[in-house]
């Protein structure tokens, strides 16, 4: 419902009178003096706190990222923790990118958590994302807050928040988190205790600051579970962070396992918040590899890793036909779980895990060696949900999980996508077919060979207009029973029929559905948007080796055909 010009006003005043920070109360009352009301209606409506945390644009109001929306978050994770027996003599680990804003949010966070009484592990200077969860689960932390919008453009920021099982949060533990923080007082009256991370000594009254020397636990955990070999340590490495926190921390697992050619995208290998090179910091969107793809030509290279900002996600480009070719994630997917599952113990069943929306491939490797393979909603809070269920049933020994979006999990010791570990485990695969002069997409053609040529295409479906939600929402149920020459011989409604299926595969906007040819086709609206989003799986015509490049580019052609066909059947 929407509010008056009196109510907008009325809510702005409020805010502002609670907020402690003179330069987005300023920028509100210039909002409210210049009457601008569409724009006042929208830093109004409060960012909703759930399982991704927060994520927005920096700027004045409840529906902005800013420290008084921070400070009330923190207060309501600082209640979760009191009032559960138990956790409240466990740290809380906080850690932040390198945003403009995310030191800033992250003080603010420790200053209200110390105040409640409560024992804060921080990082001093920004860090990926992995070690911060790594550190989570290695302290038994109640609570791990990560400050980062990740690969989000670069005017955003973001607060993500792990559970006592170093996991994502999922429910009911984000509703408790978010009923607190809605009834926290005004963000000026939350209790809190000022503190640097840049001035304050390691230990203080609470506080205890992470350095450099600290994180060596997890650099010997990515050792132990990705052996280096005496192998192909001449390959050559170019690695792009996009202006994130990625290039230490993925300089130095390589370092660890003897890798000697390892460049850097100079212009994108330091820390910067505003993203000079790219607005858009996420390695999917054209373009942005382009840097790091002139680099990797320019000294020869075999492949070329680039993470997102936060580290969290790898993209990987290697050899095809002499020319330098980017792997979709789907591909690096099936090639960890071939790798990875190579170096596992032969007395223990794999677990391998993918999402919904990702290629049916890594499912028919595990089949095919043996192993268990689980399918969950996209999100590594789902993925690492459901493998810790798994292995408290017995179902298996955590091997590998993925998601198409780049996102990887390749050891157990970070319950979440971790794209340094991944950079180190792509690199070892690297080098091992190095060794008998082959790239990986010389493994990939092997791969489909044996389970079939899986190619994966994806759409974006946008509309506008008044009614842009309830048609996106309409279009679920107006699905067509045949594409084409193609019968849709079996279709899947998960907004449904969640009583018979487990918690990680619960009741969500998302329809699948299976064509006569085995062709499996996915849509779901977008979260944050009217948009839908169309995923296509085709197994293409895999011919002789020399038509590699072709034979893929045929079968992706007709993925897209799919989705292109799907979206005028939808007549959106």
């Amino acid at each position: 419902m929407s509010r008056t010009r009196g109510e907008l006003l009325a809510a702005a005043v409020a805010w502002i009178d609670g907020d402690p920070e003179p330069s987005t109360c300023a920028e509100l009352i210039a909002l409210c003096d210049a009457g601008d009301f569409a724009e006042l209606a929208e830093r109004l409506q409060p960012l909703s706190f759930g399982t991704a945390g927060l994520r927005g644009a920096v700027g004045a109001g409840p529906g902005r990222m800013n420290v008084a929306v921070v400070l009330r978050a923190a207060f309501g994770i600082a209640q979760y923790v009191v009032d559960r027996p138990g956790l409240a003599e466990r740290p809380l680990v906080i850690g932040f990118d390198a945003r403009p804003t995310s030191r800033a949010f992250a003080e603010a966070s420790a200053e209200v958590l110390v105040a409640a009484g409560l024992r804060v592990v921080a990082f001093r200077k920004p860090t990926a994302t992995p070690l911060c969860a790594f550190f989570g689960r290695e302290l038994g932390a109640a609570i791990t807050i990560v400050v980062t919008a990740s690969h989000n453009p670069r005017g955003d920021n973001g607060y993500k928040v792990y559970g006592p099982d170093a996991v994502q949060i999922v429910a009911p533990l984000d509703g408790e988190i978010a009923q607190n923080i809605a009834e926290a007082p005004p963000a000026r009256l939350v209790p809190r205790k000022l503190l640097s991370f840049d001035r304050a000594e390691r230990e203080l009254d609470g506080l205890t600051l992470l350095g450099e020397a600290d994180t060596e636990a997890y650099f010997s955990a990515v050792s132990a579970a990705i052996p280096a070999s005496s192998r192909g340590r001449e390959l050559g490495i170019v690695h792009s962070a996009l202006h994130g926190v990625g290039s230490e921390p993925l300089r130095r697992v390589l370092g660890d396992a003897g890798f000697v050619r390892v460049d850097s995208v100079a212009a994108q290998a330091e820390p910067d918040g505003s993203f000079p090179t790219t607005p858009f910091p996420n390695p999917e969107e054209p373009g942005t590899m382009d840097l790091g793809l002139a680099e990797a030509e320019r000294r020869s290279a075999a492949l070329l890793l680039v993470n997102d900002p936060d580290a969290d996600r790898l993209a990987v480009a290697a050899r095809l036909d002499g020319a330098l070719t980017v792997l979709d994630g789907n591909q690096v997917g099936a090639l960890l779980a071939d790798y990875l599952l190579s170096l596992e113990p032969r007395a223990e069943l794999p677990l391998l895990l993918s999402s919904v929306v990702s290629s049916p491939l890594v499912e028919r490797i595990a089949r095919a060696r043996g192993a268990w393979h689980e399918r969950t909603h996209t999100g590594f809070k789902w993925l690492w949900s459901a493998a810790l269920e798994l292995t408290r049933h017995g179902a298996g020994r955590f091997c590998f999980a993925y998601e198409e979006a780049l996102g990887y999990s390749v050891f157990p010791a970070v319950r979440d996508k971790d794209g340094i570990a991944a950079g180190r485990a792509v690199a070892e695969l690297g080098a091992q077919l190095a060794s008998r002069d082959a790239t990986l997409f010389d493994r990939l053609y092997e791969l489909y060979a044996e389970h079939g040529m899986w190619i994966s295409a994806s759409r974006n479906v946008a509309l506008d207009g008044a009614d842009a939600s309830e048609r996106v929402a309409a279009s679920l149920n107006a699905l067509p029973a045949r594409l084409g020459e193609h019968a849709v011989v079996r279709s899947l409604d998960y907004r449904g029929g969640q009583e018979l299926r487990p918690a990680w595969l619960g009741a969500a906007p998302l329809i699948e559905l299976e064509l006569e040819q085995g062709q499996r086709l996915l849509v779901r609206p977008s979260g944050t948007e009217p948009k839908l989003k169309l995923y296509g799986h085709v197994r293409g015509l895999l011919t002789q080796r020399g038509n590699f490049a072709r034979d893929m580019a045929e079968a992706r052609r007709s993925a897209a055909a799919l989705l292109e066909q799907l979206e005028l059947a939808l007549a959106l």
